[in-house]
């Protein structure tokens, strides 16, 4: 894993980036814990999506596993905006390819910190 490049974009190692949240690190700020939450969908890591999802939000199966599988291309986040110390936004798009056919994923995703931690709570889709 120490060698692997970060999924999120960031030209890090998985180690020294998202690896470290995924691993049990809390994340600094909502933007730190996006773009772990896409490095988790692209490495299939549902506990960790989970545990870092709003109870009141969280689903109870996130079909990681289904085929086919979305073979996640890229992130750019276009925005980051906290509201304050404990809400966040931030939008992104996320690039894939499903069946042969490349797509985007553009949201806004609410963000809120309790008992320290960052938790993605839902998100807005745009087009």
């Amino acid at each position: 894993m120490s060698d692997q490049t970060c999924p999120c974009g960031s030209g890090r190692t998985l180690a020294t980036c998202c690896g470290r949240y995924h691993g049990g690190a809390p994340a600094p700020d909502a933007d730190a814990l996006m773009r772990s939450r896409y490095s988790a969908y692209v490495l299939g890591l549902e506990a960790y999506l989970k545990a870092t999802w709003h109870p009141d939000t969280c689903p109870a199966n996130l079909e990681l596993d289904a085929t086919p599988r979305p073979q996640w291309l890229g992130l750019t986040v276009k925005a980051y905006t906290p509201l304050d110390e404990h809400h966040a936004t931030v939008e992104f798009i996320a690039r894939y390819k499903l069946n042969g056919r490349a797509s985007k994923l553009h949201e806004v995703s609410r963000f809120e910190k309790i008992d320290g931690h960052w938790l993605y709570a839902d998100g807005e889709i745009r087009e």
